[in-house]
């Protein structure tokens, strides 16, 4: 099997995929996911995937972060594998659609307007 790449991406974060056959290494930014993500729901959120199809210990994956934060980043990862597992065995599309996987989320932070603090927040009115 050769290298098989994909994209994700969530907010503003980037998720590039390096998918090969392995051990179930998985680096991101020349780090282990451990260090990378320290929590144990953002690692639990980028291995449910491979968990889904039970295949944890079958590839290694290398991976670029970038842009946005921490959830945003662990989301698109999900994304950009979920696809990758797609290119190499398209039976699994439809396991993986079904956990909503393969979704792109489209939710985009709104931006602030002028003569307002924030978004849609607005200044306080003063008949007075």
């Amino acid at each position: 099997m050769e290298m098989i790449n994909a994209i994700g991406r969530r907010k503003s974060s980037v998720a590039r995929v390096y998918l090969t056959e392995g051990n179930g290494k998985i680096t991101i930014n020349k780090k282990e996911l451990t260090e990378y993500f320290p929590s144990a729901i953002l690692q639990y959120v980028v291995k449910q995937p491979l968990e889904l199809l039970g295949v944890t210990e079958k590839y290694d994956i290398k991976a670029n972060l970038d842009g946005g934060g921490f959830t945003g980043q662990s989301q698109a990862l999900r994304l950009a594998i979920a696809r990758a597992l797609v290119k190499i065995n398209e039976e699994d599309k439809k396991a993986l659609r079904q956990q909503g996987f393969l979704t792109r989320d489209s939710r985009e932070v709104e931006r602030k307007k002028p003569g307002q603090p924030k978004a849609r927040r607005r200044f306080q009115f003063s008949k007075r």
